[in-house]
């Protein structure tokens, strides 16, 4: 498979770059970055795209428009940008589009598996760590997370959380995300780590992912590029591709 890699340039696209390389049944035939001609990438199949949320959309478009698949990992997709690509790929699309937030496979798992234990406890905390550099607060995999998890709990039709808390400095308790109370440190030295903590009377169950190097998001990178070329369209999520969805 040829593949070209927008964002050639910046930490997760020379992981991306540096992955492609290593797989047997793929070849990089672009590493692009801001300054370079998207020309260079004509030749691929799929297109991997780490840029900025700035520029992602024209890169999907092109992509499109030049009948090469996408996997991107940049974030800052809407649900208004989601249907702009569904629009772009219209109601018979030759080419897929896969969007990701989280391509690390144990990220996605902690999810999966969070919201499917969630209704059996009766509370139920998220503390994501990231480090310093991270702009956001808490982080999109720990927003997503809450949101699972809080859907779950409400179709399973489970009693609202127990917090007895009265008396708080301000943020002492965490963020409040559809009911569910999310805890963000940022610390030198961490990629990315996120514990789910579900507590009964007498019994706790934490589910943690602990990203210790970008390298850990490539293989759910790599299964992505040799899914996306079998489904046209628009995917959101790696879930699909682990067959979770």
């Amino acid at each position: 498979m040829k593949i070209a890699v927008f964002g050639a340039d910046g930490r997760m696209g020379g992981e991306a770059c540096r992955a492609v390389n290593l797989a047997e049944d793929m070849d990089l035939v672009a590493g692009i970055d801001i300054s370079d001609s998207r020309d260079k990438a004509l030749e691929a199949q799929v297109m991997v795209d780490f840029t900025h949320p700035d520029s992602v959309m024209d890169n999907i478009s092109w992509c499109v428009n030049q009948g090469i698949s996408a996997v991107v990992g940049t974030t800052g997709f809407t649900g208004e940008r989601l249907d702009q690509i569904r629009d772009l790929l219209g109601h018979d699309p030759q080419v897929g589009v896969l969007i990701a937030p989280n391509f690390s496979i144990g990220a996605v798992l902690m999810m999966h598996f969070s919201q499917v234990a969630a209704p059996y406890f009766e509370s139920v905390e998220i503390i994501e760590t990231h480090h310093t550099g991270k702009a956001d607060a808490p982080s999109g995999t720990a927003a997503t997370t809450a949101r699972l998890v809080s859907q779950a709990r409400t179709a399973a039709k489970c009693t609202p959380m127990v917090d007895s808390t009265t008396h708080e400095e301000a943020g002492a308790r965490g963020a409040t995300i559809e009911s569910v109370r999310v805890h963000s440190l940022r610390l030198p030295g961490v990629i990315a780590q996120q514990e789910v903590r579900l507590t009964s009377s007498g019994e706790t169950l934490s589910i943690i992912n602990d990203a210790r190097a970008r390298s850990s998001y490539m293989p759910g990178v790599l299964q992505s590029i040799r899914w996306v070329v079998d489904h046209p369209g628009l995917t959101v999520g790696l879930e699909p591709v682990l067959g979770i969805s």
